[in-house]
């Protein structure tokens, strides 16, 4: 979970995730939302996928990028945890 916490500390990467929430799509199509090169793009999706956020799916030539949804569940319920928490001590 600690490389998930990495990854969420960068705008671009939480930009991505919101970019996939609504369907897969290329690095090209995700590169397409941003003003920072390819490149750059491909290197957020690699420590996004590092960090168990994002799958990626070989279809021919191209990779298709989408949201890993159970890791993200994980990740939000061990914060909501935290604040459920910290609300039964008041």
């Amino acid at each position: 979970m600690n490389d998930a916490f990495k990854a969420l500390a960068d705008p671009t990467r939480r930009h991505i995730l919101q970019i996939l929430r609504d369907r897969s799509m290329t690095a090209g199509e995700i590169a397409d939302h941003f003003n920072i090169s390819k490149p750059s793009i491909s290197h957020h999706l690699s420590l996004l996928k590092q960090a168990g956020l994002v799958l990626d799916e070989r279809q021919g030539q191209s990779i298709i990028y989408s949201l890993h949804t159970t890791v993200v569940e994980d990740v939000i319920g061990w914060m909501f945890g935290i604040i459920n928490k910290e609300e039964k001590r008041d």
